[in-house]
C-alpha cells in the first residue's frame, strides 16, 4: 500500500504533490455485543503508519475486545475494520503475517527454552533456520534475555515471561505491532527498556504500534496520540497536548502567583482574602484558593497579566507566576468522570 498523494497550490501557481500519512488501521462503527452487554459500542478510530497510538482506558473497557476484531480473533457485530489493508473477519491469515501480537497473558511451551520458543514460532511463519537464530539472539539481548537464552520458559518468571512474549511478537519483523497491557509484571528498569525499544522500532523501522495500557504515565511516555477509552467507548483522541488544550478550552487552566508585601513580609489574612475576592472577579476565572500567600487560579483563559495587575492593585508584589499543563492523569481523569456522568 502506498502513500496518497494530494496536490498543494503554493506560491507562483506551482502545483506540487504533497503526500498524505497512510492509515494502517482504520475501523468505522466497530461494535461487539454479547447478548445485551455491549462491549465495544460504534468505534472509529485510524492509526498512521509510523505512529504509536495508546488505547488507554480502565480494565474491562473494552480494549482487549477491539483488539482482538483487529487481529480476525472475534468477529465484530457490525461496522467494519482494516489492517494494513486486508479485514480480518474475511482475510485473518493476511492480517496475521503483517502484524505482531502481545497479548496479556501469554503462554510458551514449558519444557522448551527461550530461544527454543522464538526459534519454534519462526518455523510457524517459515523463516529460514540461519536467519530465525540471528533473529532470536538479536531479540533476546534487545530484551535483556540474552543470558537466560537456554534457560526453560517453564522457570521464567512473570517478568521475564513478559520479555519473552515482545520477542516473540517481533521474531516475524512484522509491520505492525499490537500490545496489550505489555508491561504487566516488568520492573521499572524493564519497563523503561520496553519503552525504549518501542520508541526506537518506530524510529528506526516505521513500525505501527497500538499500546493498550491502563498505565497512564507509560502511556504519556511513548505515544505520538492517545485514545481515551471508557465503558465501550472511544470518548477523546490526540496527542497529549491537543486533547489538554480542548479542556482548556473548558475552564481548566490553573494558574498560580506567590505574593509578599514590598519590605518582604507576609501579608495580612484580611489582606490575602481581599485579593482573593478580587481575583474572583476576573474575566474567566472559576475557582481561587489560598494557602499562606500562594493563590491557584482555575480559569478558562491565560489570567496571568490580569492576576498580576490585581496583586499590585493591593499594594503587594507577584514572586512568581505560573501556569500548569494538564499531565494525562488529570485529562484521563475529566474524561472518565464526564462519561461517568453522561
Amino acid at each position: 500500500m502506498s502513500d496518497v498523494v494530494d496536490t498543494v497550490l503554493v506560491a507562483g501557481g506551482e502545483v506540487v504533490p504533497q503526500s498524505s500519512p497512510e492509515i494502517v488501521i482504520t475501523a468505522q462503527g466497530l461494535t461487539k455485543r454479547y447478548g445485551q452487554f455491549t462491549a465495544v459500542d460504534g468505534l472509529d478510530l485510524s492509526i498512521e503508519r509510523g505512529e504509536i497510538f495508546g488505547l488507554l482506558g480502565p480494565n474491562g473497557a473494552g480494549k482487549t475486545t477491539t483488539i482482538l476484531m483487529l487481529l480476525g480473533l472475534t468477529e465484530p457485530t457490525a461496522g467494519s475494520v482494516r489492517v494494513a489493508g486486508f479485514d480480518p473477519v474475511r482475510d485473518p491469515l493476511s492480517v496475521k503475517t503483517v502484524v505482531g501480537y502481545l497479548p496479556d497473558n501469554v503462554g510458551f511451551y514449558p519444557n522448551m527454552t527461550g530461544k527454543q520458543n522464538l526459534l519454534y514460532t519462526a518455523s510457524l511463519n517459515r523463516i529460514p533456520r540461519k536467519e530465525a537464530e540471528e533473529r532470536a539472539d538479536l531479540l533476546l539481548q534487545d530484551v535483556g534475555l540474552a543470558e537466560a537464552a537456554g534457560k526453560r520458559a517453564g522457570k521464567y518468571s512473570r517478568g521475564m515471561r513478559q520479555r519473552l512474549a515482545v520477542a516473540d511478537a517481533l521474531i516475524k519483523r512484522p509491520s505492525v505491532l499490537i500490545l496489550d497491557e505489555p508491561t504487566i509484571g516488568i520492573d521499572p528498569e524493564g519497563v523503561r527498556e520496553l519503552l525504549a525499544m518501542l520508541a526506537r522500532l518506530k524510529q528506526e523501522e516505521g513500525m505501527t504500534i497500538l499500546l493498550s495500557s491502563h498505565l497512564l504515565h507509560q502511556v504519556q511516555e511513548v505515544c505520538d496520540r492517545v485514545g481515551i477509552f471508557v465503558g465501550g467507548h472511544l470518548i477523546a483522541a490526540g496527542p497529549v497536548a491537543e486533547l489538554e488544550r480542548e479542556l482548556a478550552r473548558e475552564g481548566d487552566l490553573e494558574f498560580r502567583v506567590s505574593v509578599v508585601v514590598p519590605d518582604g513580609r507576609e501579608a495580612s489574612d484580611s489582606l490575602l482574602e481581599e485579593l482573593a475576592r478580587e481575583m474572583r472577579t476576573l474575566d474567566g476565572v472559576g475557582e481561587v484558593s489560598a494557602v499562606r500567600g500562594t493563590f491557584t487560579v482555575t480559569a478558562a483563559h491565560d489570567v496571568r497579566t490580569a492576576m498580576a495587575q490585581a496583586v499590585i492593585g493591593k499594594g503587594l508584589l507577584p514572586i512568581s507566576l505560573s501556569q500548569r499543563g494538564m499531565s494525562l492523569d488529570d485529562i484521563y481523569d475529566r474524561y472518565f468522570r464526564e462519561e461517568a456522568n453522561a
